[in-house]
């Protein structure tokens, strides 16, 4: 299921220049994951009650087209990779201008933590529904984890 949302931009994310501030884009795609997983159930308080967090290890944003002052964007997330056992993920966010030109593409690379242990974990079945509905992207790759990597 393809998963997206649309945002009115607001003055305080961009520069002199009238153009989004770079921290912005990323501001925005953080907020679309919130959602997506808040629409399927799994609000920052549930996920605090299964005892589970997001945790990101890269994220690398790509610029195409400038976002002007005042214009509302939409923010799609598509799955871009994930584990067997769905403990590491990619998400591609692709940010689209309002007149649907592809603005910016961020890719995260993450992981499921045990909020008590501080350490990494297996995601609840909650989650793993929440993956396997995401579309995939064309070039979606299985994530290999190595036994000594957990």
């Amino acid at each position: 299921m393809s998963f997206s949302f649309e945002f009115p931009t607001r003055w305080a994310d961009f520069d002199p220049n009238n153009h989004m501030r770079h921290s912005a884009y990323n501001d925005y795609a953080a907020e679309a994951r919130v959602r997506l997983f808040r629409a399927n159930g799994l609000s920052l308080q549930e996920m605090n009650r299964l005892n589970i967090g997001p945790v990101l290890f890269q994220e690398r944003t790509n610029f195409l087209k400038e976002i002007g002052i005042g214009q509302t964007i939409r923010v799609e997330v598509l799955l871009k990779g994930c584990s067997e056992l769905g403990e590491r993920f990619k998400f591609l966010h692709r940010i689209y201008r309002e007149d649907g030109i592809l603005s910016a593409e961020i890719e995260i690379y993450a992981a499921w933590l045990d909020l008590k242990r501080r350490k990494l974990t297996l995601p609840p079945v909650e989650i793993l529904k929440v993956l396997d509905s995401l579309t995939k992207t064309p070039d979606f790759e299985p994530i290999k984890i190595s036994k000594g990597f957990k």
